[in-house]
């Protein structure tokens, strides 16, 4: 398999310390853009489009195991990218 960007569904920006984050609200999976390994491509595994979400800090090639989403988010991954990723 080709290399996986893991990417960020956001939701409304919720207050915090610092200012309002947006919120995390579904972990999706989508191949690279040709020639780029960081670099999401146009839409994800499950069909979204990837243009308005945020690449996430955490690569699955960096951490070698059968999980390719942050495990700190396993509540949020998206269930079609997750059937697609196998």
């Amino acid at each position: 398999m080709s290399e996986i960007v893991v990417v960020f569904e956001l939701g409304k920006p919720v207050a915090g310390a610092g200012g309002a984050e947006p919120s995390v609200v579904r972990v999706h999976a989508a191949p690279a853009a040709p020639g780029q390994a960081t670099v999401a491509g146009p839409r994800t595994y499950c069909g979204k489009d990837t243009f308005a979400m945020a690449p996430a800090p955490w690569r699955p090639s960096d951490h070698p195991g059968p999980a390719w989403y942050p495990e700190d988010h396993a509540q949020l991954v998206c269930p079609a990218c997750a059937d697609a990723m196998g």
